[in-house]
């Protein structure tokens, strides 16, 4: 979907950060990127959803168990799981890879746009760090 990486910087104009600098700033700018998509998708969302969905995130086993022998009781033979599983070298049985397939099916089910909310996001946070670019190269250079 994205990439936060060397690219990326290069793609803000950023690529010449020093090596010390590069990774605490993708880090924060992955940050920002999932609490403005988080702040996004929770629009319109009933206190039921946000509440399931947040059991996901937590990775409560009961709530995952429960959802998706509802909404995805053959998972293990769905290609996102495959895809998920291939590139975490996780076994299918593994707790964390199930969470992570649950939370990625239930923003399917709920929030179809969601992959469309996170591009848009991460434009916007694209644009703004490219009109401040000089701003954080100065500032990295004083410090």
């Amino acid at each position: 979907m994205f990439q936060l990486d060397d690219q990326f910087l290069n793609d803000v104009g950023l690529g010449n950060l020093p090596e010390e600098q590069k990774k605490p700033f993708l880090q924060h700018t992955y940050d920002q990127l999932e609490y403005k998509v988080g702040i996004r998708l929770s629009e319109g969302m009933s206190d039921a959803q946000l509440e399931e969905f947040e059991s996901i995130i937590d990775r409560k086993e009961d709530v995952i168990v429960t959802w998706l022998s509802t909404h995805a009781p053959n998972y293990q033979n769905e290609e996102v799981f495959t895809r998920l599983m291939q590139a975490s070298n996780l076994p299918a049985t593994d707790p964390g890879l199930r969470a992570e397939y649950a939370a990625t099916k239930w923003l399917e089910v709920n929030r179809p746009d969601y992959r469309d909310v996170v591009a848009a996001t991460l434009e916007e946070i694209k644009q703004e760090i490219i009109g401040n670019k000089d701003a954080i190269l100065g500032s990295i250079a004083a410090s």
